[in-house]
């Protein structure tokens, strides 16, 4: 049988369940800022930004816990991984609105929408997974479903590309909303290394 060494305090699942919240916030803002007019998506990303920073705190504080702590609940690079994985997520979503105020674009194409639904829905069970890392139960389906959302979101980058080509009259508006797809597609992509996280270390501790 294998000893586990585990620890009174539970301030790591806290740390990053809140983490994850931060995540939902961010998702949503954006889902806001896409169709929003251009005069009011400063004010949209400046609550995306304080999103942004909020999460920096939590993972801040994360990393401060584990110097602190010698007995972890599961392994420390693990933690490690997993809260700068999450905060990998909201530096993506931020980046990305950001780029949309600061290039000045206009009306985004339909499937920049796709993309930021899939980010919002995988948000939500990324907030919803971490506190049920206290007992290990009940994450499988979380990370299958990422793993789904993630191969939509290729799709839909994909297409998007092309769509983006093939209707581009104006090359640096192109190269603007390039830039703006990539990083949504990075997030995408983050959301699905968390889940890819969290399985190792489900597996570890069965």
């Amino acid at each position: 049988m294998r000893l586990k060494l585990t620890p009174r305090d539970t301030v790591f699942f806290d740390l990053l369940t809140e983490s994850a919240q931060h995540l939902v916030v961010g998702a949503n803002l954006l889902r806001d800022l896409i169709p929003a007019e251009r005069s009011a998506r400063k004010a949209i990303f400046q609550r995306i930004n304080e999103a942004e920073h909020q999460a920096d705190e939590v993972t801040h504080a994360i990393m401060r816990r584990l110097n602190q702590t010698f007995v972890t609940p599961f392994d420390r690079d693990d933690i490690y991984m997993l809260a700068s994985g999450l905060d990998d997520c909201i530096d993506f979503m931020e980046e990305a609105a950001d780029l949309i105020v600061l290039y000045k674009v206009g009306e985004l194409p339909p499937r920049v929408t796709d993309q930021v639904e899939v980010l919002q829905r995988a948000a939500e069970l990324t907030a919803a997974a971490m506190p049920r890392l206290r007992g290990m139960k009940d994450l499988a389906e979380y990370w299958v479903e990422i793993n789904r959302l993630e191969n939509q979101a290729d799709k839909s980058y994909r297409k998007l590309l092309v769509q983006l080509f093939e209707d581009a009259s104006d090359v640096i508006q192109l190269m603007k909303l390039r830039e703006v797809v990539e990083r949504l597609e990075n997030a995408a992509d983050a959301f699905e290394r968390v889940a890819n996280i969290v399985e190792t270390i489900a597996l570890k501790e069965s």
